[in-house]
């Protein structure tokens, strides 16, 4: 007990579940970078997601790597042609072939937030204002400049075109500053338009600068002159980014806090288009491609968007995006029996499916509209007003996904539900409203299911109605109770996997079971406390139940009894699943916890903290993933399951045990794997168990050997006659390589003699020349020095032809003698005294008697030792009688 107690608390992290990788986060407020492959003429857009970058292909918009992890999440990113620079706190490194960290440079006091790549030198930027130029290779400080923040605080950094050794700086104070940093010269000072400088970009045109302001102005400057060309308003905030078109058409492209990007003509110097709502939050990077009418644009809504101009209103369209949600995730759950696709809904009023297998097979089943017949026949570009609310619970099933509606979906402050086609990525044909409710009624819909068959869909409320609707017709099926089937509101309800029994949990701390067909009610049990949420394994028949104290009840739903309990979370459960066979019970808490149950022997087997609260948790049905979300995360995190290629030992863990806190995967599938192979190693608490070769002195042992190999040492005979062929096989003749030839004149060919006697025996008969075999020489070894183990395990890794032939040839006639007869006969009562490898010792004295039954009544000495082994089995049989 007291080694189960250290090693328990030896324990770090989880045992059953390792961090595997993100799903959904392909963009944050971190401007994207855009590169050219010289080699692969090709184009590669890379964005940042915490605490790694993603680099895609823009051809196709495919991932083409994804870096290593850094220790903090990235705050600022630049690329020149061969590497990618990231900054993290007061540190940046270099990452070559858009993964691997090749120099790591360190200097800065207070965190970078601008980066700027020179030649073979590379500027980073403080926000104390402290510009320090690095040597990229030899990773040492060539030039460091510092800034009074309160006269020139630096926010933006460009490198004018053409202009050797020189940067240009924009401040929040409004000034710019020109500067020579080869010979660490201020050049000249831009007063600038008395509003803070949010972007710098370079024009098509040498000398020719676009200046991004806070006051939503882009202002085109010839630095060389110090003129202004011209300048644009925006009603939409400060300028986040700019870019100018460079494939003939003079047309700059200028982002917008609240997601609206602007389209201005240089010639006309007019606004000739926009492009509203191009992201959901503040526009952090656009760029137009060289030479080709592409725009790329990043946002902190977690999308990745390329736009083209190939219209004649020079509109830019949708071409390619890759886009995951914009808000806290509300519901995930697996979809299928694959295990491949995770359906989640999010705060941002959309419902998206994530593989696991890859990005591409990734969808967004869009928003819920109030009514699209009247947005199609409108034209609305702007859908925001007749957008349904958050989905806060859904239930889906594949079983008629291509007859019609699989997922029924309840929404935030709705009391109608909706249906969704995953099939064709989009909101169903009904919203199953319940009847006689009038409108200004502030009824919701609380919890939904979906039957195994998918024809019906079972609606709870927060009135205490419950409902059943045809999923194919949307027509009402019935209601369960007289007037309600709880006093109190829903929180839970679920269906068998046969479809007749309906289990619906109510807020008054009542579970109630009812017939699905007839809508009768069948038993009634009273809980504790107000049940929280509600899980059934269909499977197995398990019923899960949160409760509003942090406890968790186990119900079978045949007997309708509570079969199990359990208590350690300190904070509101949010979500629980079961693992495929219904082993485990897994549950996530407001105290940032995931504390796994077995279910059978009815302890807590596993527990971890995250260090943001887990929202949500399933189990893959393959039992490979565990998926959870969390407070303030975009992604959905999977978590390997150890167990499935790992030795893992389930130990129950004490009520006191600590859990500590593990960190949520990256988006890199390698994420972690040196720390699972430390975990991985052999320790006290995995190793496997190995049975002594004896349990006890007193007890018979059994050997490990198959019966092949002992049970028909009897039959030996008759197994030969059996199997003899019935004539032998015949041998053809083959010519010699070279026909003898009789010596002579006259060549002429030898005839071979025949043998004169054809019973002839091709067996040589070796005599007195027969050479002793090793188990005969170990037998006499066995003579002087009583040990016997090594003739016995000769004689086991023998089949049954050769111990009988060992066995025959110990017999004086057949070149033995009587001396080794005895050592044999010592060596089966040594096996008979230790009781180990019983039923040898029974068989190969069985074959010995047989073989030898004429010459061992002529030897007394041999008879003696027959007496011994006869005393011998017989206390060995009164033995095993009586146990």
């Amino acid at each position: 007990m007291a080694e189960m107690e250290s090693s328990v608390e030896g324990r770090t992290a989880s045992v059953l579940f390792a961090g595997f990788r993100a799903l959904g986060l392909f963009s944050n407020e971190v401007p994207h970078v855009v590169r050219y492959s010289a080699l692969k003429r090709r184009f590669y857009v890379t964005t940042c997601v915490g605490k790694s970058f993603h680099t895609y292909d823009v051809q196709k918009l495919s991932l083409v790597a994804v870096s290593n992890s850094v220790p903090q999440d990235i705050c600022c990113m630049a690329a020149d042609g061969r590497l990618v620079f990231a900054a993290y706190g007061n540190i940046f490194s270099a990452f070559a072939r858009n993964k691997e960290i090749v120099h790591t440079f360190k200097g800065h006091k207070a965190e970078i937030h601008l980066l700027q790549p020179f030649g073979d030198h590379v500027i980073s930027v403080d926000t104390d204002s402290v510009l320090i130029i690095w040597h990229i290779y030899s990773e040492e400080e060539y030039l460091q400049l510092t800034f009074d923040k309160s006269v020139f605080k630096i926010s933006t950094i460009l490198h004018p075109s053409t202009y050797l050794n020189k940067v240009l700086l924009g401040s929040e104070q409004g000034s710019l500053q020109l500067w020579n940093i080869k010979s660490n010269k201020l050049l000249y000072t831009f007063p600038g338009w008395k509003v803070g400088v949010t972007a710098l970009q370079q024009a098509p045109a040498v000398d020719v600068v676009a200046i991004g302001l806070v006051s939503g102005q882009v202002v085109i400057h010839n630095i060389k002159y110090d003129e202004t060309l011209m300048k644009f308003h925006q009603d939409w905030g400060p300028i986040t980014s700019i870019s100018f078109r460079t494939d003939g058409h003079p047309i700059m492209a200028a982002g917008s806090p609240c997601g609206h990007i602007g389209l201005w003509d240089l010639e006309d110097k007019k606004l000739i288009n926009q492009m509203r709502n191009a992201h959901s939050t503040a526009i952090s990077g656009l760029t137009f491609l060289h030479r080709e009418p592409l725009l790329v644009t990043n946002g902190a809504d977690n999308a990745l968007r390329i736009w083209i101009f190939d219209g004649p209103t020079g509109e830019g369209r949708l071409l390619r995006f890759r886009m995951g949600h914009s808000a806290s995730l509300t519901k995930i759950r697996y979809y299928g029996q694959n295990g491949q696709q995770i359906l989640s809904a999010s705060q941002d009023g959309t419902l998206q499916s994530f593989s696991t297998v890859h990005e591409k097979f990734n969808k967004s089943l869009g928003h819920g509209l109030v009514n699209k017949k009247i947005v199609k026949r409108k034209g609305l570009q702007n859908t925001m007003s007749v957008r349904l609310p958050p989905i806060t619970q859904f239930a889906a099933e594949e079983a008629r996904q291509s007859d019609w509606d699989g997922i029924i979906a309840c929404h935030q402050g709705k009391r109608s539900c909706s249906t969704w086609n995953y099939q064709r990525s989009t909101i169903g044909a009904y919203f199953l409203k319940p009847r006689g409710v009038k409108t200004n009624s502030n009824l919701t819909a609380t919890a939904v299911d979906i039957t195994s068959c998918g024809n019906f869909a079972i609606i709870g409320l927060s009135s205490g109605a419950v409902d059943v609707y045809n999923m194919q017709s949307g027509i009402h099926r019935g209601s369960f109770g007289d007037d309600k089937a709880h006093t109190g509101s829903v929180r839970g309800v679920a269906v068998d996997g046969l479809n007749q029994l309906v289990v619906t949990a109510g807020s008054e701390r009542l579970l109630k079971f009812w017939n699905l067909k007839s809508k009768v009610l069948i038993h009634s049990l009273g809980l504790d406390s107000s049940p929280n949420m509600m899980l059934l394994h269909r499977d197995s028949g398990i019923l899960g139940l949160a409760m509003d104290d942090f406890s968790i009840a186990v119900l079978d739903i045949e007997t309708r009894k509570i079969v199990r309990e359990f208590s350690g979370h300190h904070g509101q459960i949010n979500d629980m699943t079961f693992s495929p066979d219904g082993r485990w019970l897994i549950s996530a808490a407001m105290d940032c916890s995931v504390r796994t149950w077995d279910l059978p022997s009815g302890c807590l087997i596993d527990c971890f903290l995250l260090d943001s609260a887990p929202l949500n948790v399933t189990m893959s049905p393959t039992g490979d993933f565990l998926a959870t979300s969390h407070v303030d995360h975009l992604g959905i995190y999977l978590w390997s399951n150890i167990s499935l290629y790992s030795v893992v030992s389930l130990r129950p863990l004490p009520p006191d045990y600590v859990p500590s806190i593990v960190m949520l995967p990256g988006t890199c599938q390698t994420q972690g794997l040196e720390d699972l192979e430390e975990k991985t190693e052999p320790s006290d608490e995995m190793i496997e168990y190995e049975s002594p070769e004896q349990l006890s002195e007193q007890l018979v042992t059994l050997s490990l050997l198959p019966e092949s190999r002992w049970k028909n040492l009897l039959n030996l005979d008759v197994i030969k006659k059996k199997n003899k062929p019935k004539e032998p096989p015949k041998v053809p003749q083959s010519a010699p390589f070279f026909i003898p030839t009789v010596p002579g004149l006259v060549p002429r060919f030898a005839v071979p003699e025949l043998s004169s006697d054809p019973q002839q025996s091709k067996v040589v008969n070796l005599g007195i020349l027969a050479q002793k075999s090793n188990f005969y020489l170990k037998l006499e070894e066995g003579l002087l020095n009583n040990q016997y183990e090594a003739a016995l395990n000769l004689l086991k890794e023998l089949g049954p032809s050769g111990i009988e032939t060992e066995l025959r040839n110990l017999s004086p006639d057949d070149g033995g003698s009587v001396e080794v007869m005895r050592s044999f006969l010592n060596m089966i009562g040594m096996m008979l005294d230790r009781k180990r490898d019983f039923e040898l010792a029974q068989a190969y004295l069985a074959l010995f008697l047989k073989l030898h039954l004429r010459t061992l009544p002529s030897e007394p000495v041999l008879l003696e030792e027959l007496v011994k082994l006869s005393s011998q089995k017989l206390c060995t049989s009164r033995e095993l009688k009586t146990t």
